[in-house]
């Protein structure tokens, strides 16, 4: 696996100490995503899991239209080193529509924030259902319990966890990655190419706020709830009532917000 993190020489101040040490920092590179050799889009992201994050984000994003996934490889037009491995393609032997190539980077902050309406997700979308309701000491047990899959953070500080939990608040699936987007998509791709999507019966940690963007991914990955560390949009919260998902905000220690149901 390449590095995703690199040593570089700081200065550490204090009112005590002023010395000159190493230090750890999360690596950011753009990766191209293709389907079928179409371009769709170009993320920065931090390397590893990039044919999760490739398949998870075609999906979340509606590209594949429910097409299967054949094979996922890097670049199919150049060897993987001469691209520096910044290249995936996703095939589906075609059978996924031709996509429409995003003109702008996806950027590692906000991802495709505002690129898609409500109304056009509910279209594609239908609201959950059959999913289990968690216990709300459940959830609030969620962010603690989450801290385990979180290294890069840990040695970093740089990066944001998207974490997939069962019904009892035990993590199933961890990771991480400079957008915060990017961590979902990779959760939702490894549950795709394993098998196990929809996903009934799981909840998604976000250790950022909620966003539009990552409520909807929970709802085209069929999570059943949404617990984020930090605070949701207002867009965030209609989505979630509308999907049928627990959305929790400022899951700390022994307190939250239920922002969904109403």
């Amino acid at each position: 696996m390449r590095s995703r993190t690199e040593k570089v020489l700081v200065r550490r101040w204090a009112s005590d100490r002023d010395e000159r040490e190493p230090d750890e920092v999360i690596v950011e590179e753009p990766m191209e995503i293709r389907l079928d050799d179409h371009l769709v889009t170009t993320t920065m992201r931090t390397p590893g899991h990039d044919y999760e994050l490739a398949v998870g984000f075609l999906y979340t994003d509606g590209h594949l239209a429910g097409a299967p996934v054949i094979q996922v490889r890097y670049c199919a037009t150049a060897s993987a080193v001469d691209t520096e491995f910044n290249i995936v393609t996703v095939e589906t032997g075609g059978r996924a529509p031709v996509p429409v190539a995003r003109l702008t980077t996806t950027t590692s902050s906000c991802g495709l924030c505002g690129s898609v309406s409500l109304d056009a997700l509910c279209d594609r979308l239908a609201p959950i259902e059959g999913a289990p309701l968690f216990a709300l000491d459940v959830l609030a047990s969620v962010p603690e319990r989450a801290e385990v899959g979180q290294d890069l953070f840990a040695a970093t500080g740089a990066v944001h966890a998207a974490i997939a939990f069962d019904e009892h608040g035990a993590p199933v699936l961890a990771r991480e990655d400079v957008g915060r987007h990017n961590a979902v998509d990779k959760v939702v791709g490894r549950l795709l190419l394993d098998g196990q999507l929809p996903a009934s019966g799981l909840g998604l940690f976000v250790s950022g706020r909620a966003s539009f963007e990552i409520v909807q991914k929970a709802w085209a990955a069929g999570f059943g709830a949404v617990v984020a560390v930090s605070a949701p949009t207002a867009l965030a919260v209609e989505t979630a009532r509308r999907a049928g998902i627990t959305l929790v905000g400022f899951a700390r220690g022994d307190h939250m917000n239920v922002y969904a149901p109403a």
